[in-house]
């Protein structure tokens, strides 16, 4: 990834924690920009990047093991500060000179930390003597420091729990400051980076909307480009800032695939077309999208099918602009993080609706992705900074694969209109209860179950549908939204009574714990 130069940066070494991203998170919340990249590419990442600061993540394995990963020297080399957390703690301890050992206490779940000694990394938060809230996840224990290393806090079952080498600026915490469980864990990144590392937060998304708007100048020239419109808040933020870059040479692509919201088609074709005066094509796919999932049940082949179709579809509207030689996306940067494991190979699942790390040899388009470095709430923030109304900066998160993933089984036109109608009467409650806001996602499921049910004097066998809703604030751990239950039973009246198919109604309390993926 090309860094912004001008920019303060910090290197997360990822050890393959599975919240190594709200690491990132926190870090942009305060400023400052920041990259994950694998263990085993950090020297080169080191090179490239000149950080300000390094962080070492959590991870699954253990330093006790001859085969388990290591920091790359060089990073203890380059004389800035290190923070090392839970499994990072345990990397420094043991090549530097420490030890870790195992089949002591573990601590998995909420702990109390109790502050040892003053140090610029709990500045402000607990006194010495006093104890803080943490969240702890760890089968190993340090049992011995490396020279130059004190004790600055300890917890039941880590006497360890927080270690300093003040002269050298190395940090490592056992806990994760990174996750919300951990109260005031982003006042201790904060403190890492800002009072410990110096910067200063200059990440903003003014600037990042000018230096991306001189960046796509520069890639593409006098080229056109062609965007892939999904309908999304990324590709359409994508597209508008590529607009504003370079013009008429932009060629945005509107792919109606059949599997969108009510209505949807219609939104962003007049966003784009009358607001923006921006060149659309619209594409109406759908039979071809329908007719390609026929028979399919699998998730991830759905997933798969409908990227090879998107992909199909740029290539052939690509060939009929003359001169296009750029497809824009809207990748986002978990999606890049995603496509790579933790030990630098491709993951065994991609998110297949977008193309990270490059497009089908067939293709002779190059690509252009300037969210590429953002998370979600960044896009968010960057539409918003390129006039793009809350109303629609703030929708909830929609998967490139749309309705598809959403009705278990095989996909018919009736099971997508079914769907359509009772997606579009839930989202119309939720708003009129002025909920919309509160919540991150909700979205309903058209289940491949049927039920036995009485309406008036007759008796019925049809659908069942499940309703779905999550508050999150980062999008990678969600709990589900405690409904007041008069909207929930306007809404299931509602469905029931207007839509043909469904004569049940349920609701999903399911939550999401970290690092599992989300039920879409």
């Amino acid at each position: 990834m090309t860094q912004p130069s001008a920019h303060q940066k910090v290197l997360i070494v990822d050890f393959g924690s599975q919240v190594t991203q709200l690491i990132a998170r926190r870090l942009r919340e305060a400023g400052v920009y920041c990259e994950i990249h694998p263990f085993d590419k950090a020297g080169a990442a080191l090179a490239a990047m000149a950080p300000q600061a390094i962080i070492l993540s959590g991870g699954p394995a253990s330093t006790t093991e001859a085969e388990s990963p290591r920091a790359d020297p060089a990073l203890f080399e380059v004389g800035v500060p290190i923070l090392g957390i839970c499994y990072g703690e345990q990397a420094i301890c043991a090549q530097l000179g420490g030890k870790v050992e195992s089949g002591h206490h573990r601590e998995f779940g909420r702990a109390e930390i109790t502050v040892q000694k003053a140090s610029p990394l709990f500045a402000g938060l607990a006194e010495v003597g006093q104890s803080e809230p943490v969240w702890m996840s760890h089968g190993d224990r340090v049992t011995a420091i490396p020279p130059g290393f004190e004790v600055i806090a300890v917890s039941e079952g880590a006497p360890f729990a927080a270690i300093a080498d003040e002269t050298r600026k190395i940090y490592g915490v056992q806990f994760h400051p990174e996750v919300m469980h951990t109260p005031r864990g982003a006042t201790i990144l904060k403190n890492f980076t800002h009072r410990i590392a110096g910067l200063t937060g200059d990440w903003t998304m003014a600037a990042y909307r000018d230096e991306q708007i001189e960046k796509i100048r520069a890639q593409v020239g006098q080229g056109k480009v062609i965007c892939g419109l999904s309908g999304g808040v990324d590709s359409s933020v994508a597209a508008v800032l590529i607009h504003e870059a370079i013009g008429d040479q932009l060629t945005c692509v509107f792919v109606d695939t059949g599997l969108l919201r009510k209505d949807e088609a219609k939104q962003v074709t007049t966003l784009f077309r009358e607001h923006y005066n921006i060149p659309l094509i619209h594409v109406d796919a759908s039979a071809e999208f329908l007719g390609a999932l026929a028979g399919v049940s699998d998730p991830e082949t759905k997933r798969k099918t409908i990227g090879k179709i998107f992909i199909d579809v740029f290539d052939r509207e690509a060939n009929k602009i003359e001169g296009a030689e750029f497809l824009a996306q809207g990748t986002l940067y978990p999606d890049v993080i995603e496509s790579v494991s933790a030990s630098g190979g491709p993951s065994a699942v991609i998110k297949s609706h977008h193309n990270v790390g490059g497009l089908p040899d067939y293709m002779k388009l190059k690509l252009v992705e300037p969210l590429r470095e953002l998370f979600k709430d960044e896009v968010r923030a960057l539409g918003r900074e390129l006039g793009l109304s809350d109303a629609f900066v703030g929708r909830h998160p929609f998967p490139g694969p749309g309705l598809a993933i959403r009705i278990p089984g095989e996909i018919t036109p009736d099971a997508v209109a079914t769907l359509q109608d009772a997606d579009a009467i839930y989202l119309d409650e939720i708003r009129k209860a002025g909920l919309y806001d509160q919540i991150w996602q909700a979205f309903a499921v058209l289940l491949p179950v049927k039920t036995v049910g009485v309406m008036g004097d007759a008796r019925t066998y049809e659908k069942v549908l499940a309703l779905r809703a999550v508050t999150s604030t980062d999008g990678m751990t969600a709990d589900f939204y405690q409904f007041p239950w008069d909207v929930l039973a306007r809404t299931a009246t509602r469905i029931i009574n207007e839509v043909r198919g469904v004569n049940r109604v349920v609701y999903d309390v399911t939550s999401k714990p970290p690092g599992t993926i989300e039920w879409e």
